[in-house]
């Protein structure tokens, strides 16, 4: 089992996840994170560091969240490994509780 970042890591961008991992399974895309699944070792410390609780354990995520195993899986292989924790996204607390965050998903 791996974990995986959902929808609410959009537009956010905590890296507290990060600089806790053990394997430096993260991924950084433009708006968001994601983790690599072959690389994850479902040791859960990534989970409670999430503020906005973006991060699930694979067999947790919503079902409308379901897509983000796949993004997850395919991103990992194309974005730069992230290792440090840096500032989220400068406009992240007006993101924090958006309901919309999907449409605003950018993968290139």
């Amino acid at each position: 089992m791996t974990f995986v970042v959902g929808k609410d890591c959009i537009n956010c961008k905590h890296t507290t996840c990060v600089q806790v991992c053990p394997v430096d399974c993260f991924y950084e895309g433009k708006n968001i994170l994601v983790i690599d699944p072959e690389e994850c070792i479902d040791c859960g410390l990534c989970e409670p560091e999430c503020p906005v609780d973006a991060i699930f354990a694979e067999d947790e995520v919503p079902a409308d969240q379901l897509d983000f195993i796949e993004i997850n899986e395919k991103y990992s292989k194309i974005w730069p490994n992230i290792t440090e924790a840096k500032d989220p996204m400068p406009d992240y607390k007006d993101w924090e509780k958006r309901e919309d965050k999907i449409s605003y998903l950018e993968l290139d």
